[in-house]
Protein backbone atom coordinates (compact mmCIF):
# COMPACT_ATOMS: atom_id res chain seq x y z
CA UNK A 1 0.00 0.00 0.00
CA UNK A 2 1.31 3.52 -0.82
CA UNK A 3 2.58 5.95 1.83
CA UNK A 4 -0.39 8.43 1.05
CA UNK A 5 -2.80 5.90 1.16
CA UNK A 6 -1.59 4.50 4.74
CA UNK A 7 -1.66 8.24 5.78
CA UNK A 8 -5.15 8.75 4.39
CA UNK A 9 -6.89 5.66 5.93
CA UNK A 10 -5.47 6.51 9.56
CA UNK A 11 -6.70 10.16 8.89
CA UNK A 12 -10.00 8.91 8.32
CA UNK A 13 -9.87 6.35 11.37
CA UNK A 14 -8.74 8.81 13.48
CA UNK A 15 -11.53 11.26 12.28
CA UNK A 16 -13.84 8.16 13.08
CA UNK A 17 -12.54 7.92 16.49
CA UNK A 18 -12.69 11.15 17.29
CA UNK A 19 -16.10 11.61 16.44
CA UNK A 20 -17.10 8.82 18.23
CA UNK A 21 -15.76 9.96 21.37
CA UNK A 22 -17.38 12.77 21.07
CA UNK A 23 -21.05 11.14 21.16
CA UNK A 24 -23.62 13.97 21.48
CA UNK A 25 -20.97 16.16 23.23
CA UNK A 26 -19.26 18.99 22.54
CA UNK A 27 -15.50 18.60 22.99
CA UNK A 28 -12.16 20.42 21.32
CA UNK A 29 -9.35 18.00 20.80
CA UNK A 30 -5.99 18.46 18.65
CA UNK A 31 -3.96 15.53 17.25
CA UNK A 32 -0.19 16.22 16.90
CA UNK A 33 1.78 14.07 13.74
CA UNK A 34 5.59 14.11 14.33
CA UNK A 35 7.01 14.30 11.04
CA UNK A 36 10.45 12.29 10.77
CA UNK A 37 13.50 13.18 8.72
CA UNK A 38 12.72 12.33 5.17
CA UNK A 39 8.79 13.61 5.38
CA UNK A 40 7.01 10.71 6.63
CA UNK A 41 4.50 10.78 9.25
CA UNK A 42 4.45 8.84 12.34
CA UNK A 43 1.14 8.97 13.42
CA UNK A 44 -0.25 8.39 17.19
CA UNK A 45 -1.27 5.08 17.74
CA UNK A 46 -5.14 4.58 16.13
CA UNK A 47 -7.49 2.05 16.36
CA UNK A 48 -9.35 0.42 13.61
CA UNK A 49 -11.80 -1.53 13.78
CA UNK A 50 -9.87 -4.57 12.91
CA UNK A 51 -7.59 -3.75 15.34
CA UNK A 52 -9.81 -2.85 17.88
CA UNK A 53 -10.78 -6.81 17.71
CA UNK A 54 -7.37 -7.92 17.42
CA UNK A 55 -6.21 -5.70 20.69
CA UNK A 56 -9.39 -6.78 22.70
CA UNK A 57 -8.69 -10.44 21.85
CA UNK A 58 -4.86 -9.86 22.82
CA UNK A 59 -5.86 -7.79 26.27
CA UNK A 60 -4.85 -9.42 29.57
CA UNK A 61 -7.28 -12.32 30.27
CA UNK A 62 -10.37 -10.66 32.06
CA UNK A 63 -10.78 -11.68 35.68
CA UNK A 64 -13.94 -13.24 36.08
CA UNK A 65 -14.79 -11.22 39.00
CA UNK A 66 -14.85 -11.48 42.75
CA UNK A 67 -18.24 -13.02 43.82
CA UNK A 68 -20.99 -10.79 43.22
CA UNK A 69 -18.55 -8.65 41.06
CA UNK A 70 -18.89 -7.96 37.11
CA UNK A 71 -17.69 -9.96 34.74
CA UNK A 72 -15.16 -7.98 33.54
CA UNK A 73 -15.61 -10.00 29.42
CA UNK A 74 -18.94 -8.30 29.87
CA UNK A 75 -17.30 -4.82 29.91
CA UNK A 76 -14.83 -5.24 26.83
CA UNK A 77 -18.16 -5.56 24.68
CA UNK A 78 -18.82 -2.08 26.89
CA UNK A 79 -15.01 -0.84 26.78
CA UNK A 80 -14.74 -0.99 22.78
CA UNK A 81 -17.91 0.31 22.38
CA UNK A 82 -18.03 3.44 24.39
CA UNK A 83 -14.33 3.66 25.30
CA UNK A 84 -12.12 2.38 22.62
CA UNK A 85 -11.91 5.21 20.43
CA UNK A 86 -10.53 7.72 23.41
CA UNK A 87 -8.61 5.49 25.37
CA UNK A 88 -7.83 2.87 22.30
CA UNK A 89 -8.12 -0.96 22.43
CA UNK A 90 -4.52 -1.67 24.04
CA UNK A 91 -5.79 0.97 26.89
CA UNK A 92 -2.93 2.98 26.62
CA UNK A 93 -4.97 6.08 25.23
CA UNK A 94 -3.30 8.96 22.93
CA UNK A 95 0.00 10.67 24.57
CA UNK A 96 -1.39 14.81 25.50
CA UNK A 97 -4.83 13.87 24.29
CA UNK A 98 -6.75 10.82 26.05
CA UNK A 99 -4.69 9.58 29.23
CA UNK A 100 -3.66 5.93 29.52
CA UNK A 101 -5.99 3.07 31.35
CA UNK A 102 -2.87 0.54 31.32
CA UNK A 103 -0.72 1.45 34.48
CA UNK A 104 -2.96 4.03 35.63
CA UNK A 105 -2.97 4.18 39.36
CA UNK A 106 -6.62 6.26 39.32
CA UNK A 107 -7.79 2.67 37.58
CA UNK A 108 -6.35 0.18 40.08
CA UNK A 109 -6.19 2.25 43.14
CA UNK A 110 -9.31 3.04 45.34
CA UNK A 111 -12.38 1.79 42.68
CA UNK A 112 -14.90 4.64 43.99
CA UNK A 113 -12.57 6.89 41.78
CA UNK A 114 -12.67 4.98 38.61
CA UNK A 115 -16.32 4.68 39.19
CA UNK A 116 -16.72 8.01 39.93
CA UNK A 117 -14.74 9.23 36.83
CA UNK A 118 -17.05 6.84 34.76
CA UNK A 119 -20.07 7.52 36.24
CA UNK A 120 -20.03 11.63 36.38
CA UNK A 121 -17.26 12.38 34.09
CA UNK A 122 -13.78 14.25 34.63
CA UNK A 123 -13.08 18.05 33.38
CA UNK A 124 -9.66 19.90 34.03
CA UNK A 125 -5.98 18.78 33.91
CA UNK A 126 -5.01 15.44 35.20
CA UNK A 127 -1.11 13.98 35.27
CA UNK A 128 -1.06 10.39 33.98
CA UNK A 129 2.37 8.68 34.51
CA UNK A 130 4.56 12.38 33.53
CA UNK A 131 2.28 13.54 31.13
CA UNK A 132 -0.51 15.92 31.69
CA UNK A 133 -4.12 16.31 30.16
CA UNK A 134 -6.63 18.62 30.27
CA UNK A 135 -9.57 17.75 28.45
CA UNK A 136 -12.68 16.35 29.19
CA UNK A 137 -14.24 13.11 29.94
CA UNK A 138 -18.40 12.54 29.07
CA UNK A 139 -20.36 11.28 31.94
CA UNK A 140 -21.53 7.79 31.44
CA UNK A 141 -23.96 7.34 33.97
CA UNK A 142 -26.96 8.25 32.19
CA UNK A 143 -26.12 6.26 29.33
CA UNK A 144 -24.96 3.18 30.59
CA UNK A 145 -26.45 0.94 33.86
CA UNK A 146 -25.00 0.45 36.81
CA UNK A 147 -24.19 -3.04 35.81
CA UNK A 148 -22.55 -2.03 32.62
CA UNK A 149 -20.46 0.72 34.84
CA UNK A 150 -19.56 -1.95 37.22
CA UNK A 151 -18.28 -4.49 34.08
CA UNK A 152 -16.63 -1.95 32.38
CA UNK A 153 -14.57 -0.67 35.39
CA UNK A 154 -13.65 -4.57 36.51
CA UNK A 155 -12.60 -4.85 32.79
CA UNK A 156 -10.36 -1.58 32.92
CA UNK A 157 -8.85 -2.54 36.11
CA UNK A 158 -8.35 -5.88 35.35
CA UNK A 159 -6.03 -5.48 31.85
CA UNK A 160 -3.55 -4.28 30.30
CA UNK A 161 -1.74 -5.16 33.13
CA UNK A 162 -3.73 -3.96 35.33
CA UNK A 163 -4.47 -6.36 38.36
CA UNK A 164 -7.17 -4.76 40.86
CA UNK A 165 -9.80 -6.22 42.25
CA UNK A 166 -13.43 -6.53 40.69
CA UNK A 167 -16.53 -4.13 41.03
CA UNK A 168 -20.34 -4.72 42.25
CA UNK A 169 -23.38 -2.71 41.11
CA UNK A 170 -24.06 -2.06 44.16
CA UNK A 171 -20.52 -0.35 44.59
CA UNK A 172 -21.38 1.84 41.13
CA UNK A 173 -24.92 2.54 43.50
CA UNK A 174 -23.51 3.57 46.18
CA UNK A 175 -21.33 6.26 44.61
CA UNK A 176 -22.76 10.11 43.94
CA UNK A 177 -21.99 13.15 43.06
Amino acid sequence: MGRFTKIGILSLAALLALGACSKGSQSTSTTTTTTEQGGSAAPAETATAAGTESAMSNAASPAAGAANGAVASDGAKVYQTNCSSCHQASGQGVPGTFPPLAGNPAVSGDATKVIHIVKFGLNGKVDVKGTSYNGMMPAWGQQLSNGDIAAVVTYIRSSWGNSAGAVTEAQVAGVTK
